[in-house]
């Protein structure tokens, strides 16, 4: 079943069970679902949805730091839910130690020695984790391999 096809599940569920917050989400990802489809003029691949899917968590995440840092704790209540929805539909998260694997599998592949080899790693390893890890802590774990 595709993306959209289980959004479209899920939301005619949330509507029956009146839940109101998960339908506002699922229209939300569906909306830039649609936005990236017309953008690039073509049907979503899998790589297309999964990068919507990120960006909508990214920007969320994003969001919840800044709302924290401001002390508002409704709305940081509202994006931890809206947050729980939304990675029902992203991939399952690598934990630090396959991503570390990955990474020196990475560093290996490319003959990495160096911090100035970076871009290299980088390059090669983000397909390889795209939307199954945050890009801040790949590279926080790459500067520490390449230290």
């Amino acid at each position: 079943m595709s993306l959209l096809e289980r959004l479209n599940n899920d939301m005619k569920q949330a509507m029956k069970n009146k839940e109101k917050e998960k339908l506002t989400v699922i229209r939300m990802v569906k909306a830039s679902l649609q936005n990236e489809a017309i953008k690039l003029g073509t049907d979503l691949t899998e790589a297309d949805e999964l990068t919507v899917i990120s960006r909508e968590l990214k920007q969320r995440k994003d969001s919840l730091h800044e709302f924290e840092k401001a002390g508002r704790q409704d709305l940081v209540d509202k994006i931890h839910s809206e947050l729980a929805i939304l990675e029902a539909y992203a991939p399952k998260q690598l934990t630090e130690e396959e991503l570390t694997n990955i990474i020196n599998e990475t560093i290996e592949e490319v003959q990495a020695s160096s911090k100035a080899d970076m871009g290299k790693v980088m390059g090669a390893l983000m397909p390889k984790v795209k939307g199954k890890a945050d890009g801040a802590l790949v590279n926080k774990l790459v500067l520490q391999q390449l230290a």
